[in-house]
């Protein structure tokens, strides 16, 4: 038996500060219960992994339905944007989406002052190891430095970080995403309640230095003139617009991603998990759409102040 302060006793515990798990915390504060996010380090919540773009085909219209519900991505978003595109317009509007590139620093920032400025809320930096049960029912979780923390409910919003994996072509080590740990103890903790863990395959593009790169080779990709915000609560958008740019693969490129397959984790057996759909790695598309000469190459900024594109 444990026993535990008033102080770190809560209504629900939200484990992962991503973001399902910011808006999961904000929405339970706002609805008066005394809420605890916990996240592995607070000045990395709300951070765009993989790609700083919000939005698009299915994703763009759970942004909305978010937005409609009082959640806060698509007004951060709007906040933080440098680009607007509205894609499908030559479709029904049924099938049209907004895509929206952001500002990744500026955006965490914005995130996690929403987090702090939240009455109800309770930030904490710590990594999960164990989900208290007892007598089959969940009362709290403890971190790896010992902190016990009870709660009513616990919402569990991992991301990539159970049992996470990280391949740098047929390098591979344990990480959530790169310089972030995984969450492994979380992870057993979860297995010995009974859960069957999977795992999905996500690629993340590499980083580029701005400063090397003849954009004047490229197609130019200026963004929507007059677009409309992403929340419905957003004011109109007057903010400067970066343009983005487009490049395309040719045979010789498609010949040299062949030969190097032998390199790639994806097709050397080293990765079995599935991949994502909708955002294939180049050389998944160059395998399974053979018969195609070219394919996009999308160059998108990080922000408005560094040169990595």
């Amino acid at each position: 038996m444990f026993f535990m302060s008033k102080n770190l006793q809560y209504d629900i515990i939200i484990v992962g500060g991503g973001h399902a798990g910011i808006e999961a915390a904000l929405a339970a504060a706002r609805m008066g219960c005394r809420t605890l996010l916990l996240t592995m380090n607070q000045d990395r919540i709300g951070m765009l992994s993989c790609n700083p773009a919000v939005g698009g085909l299915g994703k763009g219209q759970l942004v909305r339905e978010i937005d409609a519900l009082g959640g806060e991505i698509a007004r951060v978003t709007d906040e933080c944007a440098i680009q607007y595109r509205r894609l499908n317009t030559r479709k029904g509007p049924a099938v049209q989406a907004t895509r929206v590139q952001v500002d990744r620093h500026r955006y965490g920032l914005s995130m996690k002052r929403r987090v702090e400025n939240t009455p109800g809320l309770h930030l904490h930096q710590g990594m999960v190891e164990e989900i208290i049960v007892d007598k089959d029912r969940v009362i709290g979780v403890e971190t790896e430095l010992g902190e016990c923390f009870t709660a009513g409910r616990v919402i569990i919003t991992p991301g990539t970080f159970l049992n996470g994996l990280i391949h740098v072509g047929l390098k591979h080590f344990a990480g959530g995403r790169m310089g972030d740990p995984a969450a492994s103890g979380l992870s057993a903790s979860l297995k010995e309640l009974g859960f069957n863990l999977g795992r999905f395959k996500t690629g993340t593009c590499p980083r580029l230095d701005g400063r090397s790169i003849d954009f004047d080779r490229l197609e130019l990709q200026p963004g929507d003139q007059n677009p409309t915000p992403f929340s419905f609560s957003s004011p109109p958008v007057t903010m400067e617009r970066i343009p983005c740019y487009i490049a395309w693969t040719n045979r010789r490129t498609h010949e040299i991603i062949r030969k190097g397959l032998t390199r790639s984790p994806l097709f050397s057996g080293v990765i079995t998990g599935r991949g994502v759909r909708y955002c294939p790695s180049i050389e998944d598309k160059v395998v399974k759409f053979s018969e195609r000469d070219r394919h996009h190459i999308f160059l998108e900024p990080e922000g408005r102040d560094t040169n990595e594109y």
